[in-house]
């Protein structure tokens, strides 16, 4: 009996030598193992990288323990130089662990090209916000005599008048002529007879008028460049800011 007891003990202890290895190695695996292999604790606040240079991103992640990765995607800020970040992920803030690469979209070297949309008789509110939700720079706001008030007459781009459609930079700056609301007041049509385009344009503008469509006629008889009809003719009642359409001489070539 006494050996069974013996025998029992020694079973005891060995078993509880045992489980005790057991724990002790599995509080080293928990405490002290897992957390070095996956950097428990050692986290890092991801920077606000929106606005940096590209060529400044490699140094200034890697003085905080991060990486970075451009997207493939790509956006368009005219604001903002080309090659800087205009979007980040994780956000800024954000916690986590040292060597976490940071997807970063940057700013495209070039404007990508949008049709430009009809504002013409649009009311000036309207016409700001369509280019606003376009990308487009609201630019000079020309104001010219006609019966409308605060209504686009024309879109400009460098100083060309452009149709709906037309391909335009993002980015680009569109002027707007604009109808001053005075247009009701008649004038009478000045004589532009005999002038050339330059003196006929600034008759016509001084008068409160717009000058309209141009058009060539060939013919052997007056010098090239005068006025030889114009539509209204010289002394018809108009309204302020009407157009005044002109024919120009341009001689025959034998």
């Amino acid at each position: 009996m006494s050996d069974f007891k013996k025998s029992a003990k020694k079973i005891f202890i060995h078993l509880f030598l045992v489980i005790g290895l057991v724990l002790l190695l599995a509080i080293l695996f928990l405490k002290v193992f897992l957390p070095a292999y996956t950097n428990h604790g050692q986290t890092v606040s991801v920077p606000d990288l929106e606005g940096f240079e590209y060529n400044r991103l490699q140094s200034y992640l890697e003085e905080r323990n991060l990486l970075f990765e451009v997207s493939l995607d790509s956006g368009y800020n005219a604001e903002l130089p080309a090659l800087t970040v205009l979007k980040q992920n994780p956000q800024s803030g954000s916690k986590v662990k040292q060597g976490r690469k940071v997807y970063v979209t940057l700013n495209s070297q070039n404007a990508p090209l949008i049709k430009m949309p009809n504002l013409v008789n649009a009311p000036l509110k309207n016409a700001q916000e369509i280019l606003d939700n376009m990308g487009l720079i609201r630019g000079e706001f020309i104001y010219i005599p006609d019966i409308t008030f605060n209504v686009v007459l024309e879109q400009r781009y460098r100083g060309r008048d452009i149709p709906e459609g037309f391909e335009i930079p993002k980015g680009s700056q569109i002027d707007l002529v604009i109808g001053d609301g005075l247009g009701n007041q008649i004038l009478d049509v000045p004589n532009l007879i005999g002038l050339d385009e330059v003196d006929a344009e600034f008759l016509i503008l001084g008068s409160g008028l717009r000058l309209g469509r141009i058009n060539y006629v060939q013919t052997d008889t007056i010098s090239s460049g005068i006025i030889i009809r114009q539509m209204p003719p010289a002394g018809a009642e108009v309204k302020t800011g009407e157009s005044i359409d002109i024919w120009i001489s341009d001689v025959k070539i034998n």
